[in-house]
């Protein structure tokens, strides 16, 4: 239900953009992000940091997108994103010592931390690519298909990259509980 919240605003974007311009698109997501933030806020009493920032974001980005009418600065706001994500998961790795994919998710799933570590290494490897592909999409690539890249395949490579480190996890899950 959170994902389908979380997604709805993309919709409505893409749906806004699809039939008005850039401009009325980003109005649309910044009044459904908002929407979408307190229905969360509500039903579920508290919210994720990554939601939080990522809600942050949109309202920033789409509020400097809606001032100086440059619709560049709201495609910066994926490749951010991605690029802040890799950031804190190698700098929590590497230079903190902790595995904040461990950190989010150990209390449900025990894995030897050799597991987290590389799990926590694929996902910010994933994360540089898909900012860098949206780097090279703002600049390269027409409006029209930095938006669908931005709205179905980036979410569609976000959920194949899920489901690999479920199976990934389920793997070793299963060789942690036998040996431990």
């Amino acid at each position: 239900m959170k994902q389908l919240l979380n997604f709805i605003p993309l919709i409505v974007f893409f749906i806004f953009l699809t039939f008005y311009d850039i401009f009325v698109g980003v109005k649309a997501l910044m009044i459904a992000s908002t929407v979408s933030f307190l229905i969360i806020l509500v039903l579920y009493k508290k919210l994720d940091k990554v939601e939080l920032i990522s809600y942050m974001m949109i309202m920033i980005f789409g509020g400097v997108t809606l001032y100086t009418q440059n619709q560049d600065i709201i495609k910066w706001k994926v490749t951010i994103i991605n690029f802040l994500f890799a950031a804190a998961l190698a700098i929590s790795q590497f230079g903190f010592k902790k595995n904040l994919l461990q950190k989010m998710l150990g209390k449900e799933i025990q894995l030897d931390i050799a597991i987290w570590n590389k799990l926590n290494l694929i996902w910010i490897v994933f994360f540089i690519i898909c900012g860098s592909f949206s780097l090279v999409a703002t600049y390269y690539a027409s409006s029209d298909f930095f938006w669908i890249f931005k709205v179905f395949i980036l979410p569609g490579a976000s959920l194949v990259m899920s489901l690999i480190s479920g199976i990934y996890i389920y793997r070793h899950m299963n060789k942690t509980t036998e040996n431990g």
